[in-house]
């Protein structure tokens, strides 16, 4: 039986495309708990002890920011799942899902 290779780093010629990327953004309120956005953080998007709590800083100083980078439907599958926890909890976290422009 003949080998194939495969060569994963190019899709030329294939006629396929690499799936765009989204990324999940936190945004700042002045109700919902630091230590339930650190946790939320580190279970939903896996993130370590310490990126967890150095992400919910600058959600917490900026603003918001950008917790994670994945295709539409796993970014907005972790994002409503986060939605739907703060709600289950009445904390008015809100999660947004954008378009990365390259």
């Amino acid at each position: 039986m003949a080998k194939t290779q495969s060569n994963n780093k190019s899709l030329v010629g294939t006629g396929l495309e690499e799936p765009r990327q989204y990324n999940v953004i936190f945004h700042n309120d002045d109700i919902t708990p630091m230590d339930f956005v650190v946790n939320v953080i580190r279970t939903i998007f896996r993130k370590t002890d310490k990126d967890a709590e150095n992400l919910m800083w600058k959600v917490h100083k900026e603003g918001q920011a950008v917790v994670g980078t994945y295709t539409l439907d796993i970014a907005a599958s972790k994002a409503n799942k986060v939605m739907r926890l703060a709600r289950g909890e009445n904390f008015p976290l809100n999660v947004t899902v954008e378009l990365v422009f390259n």
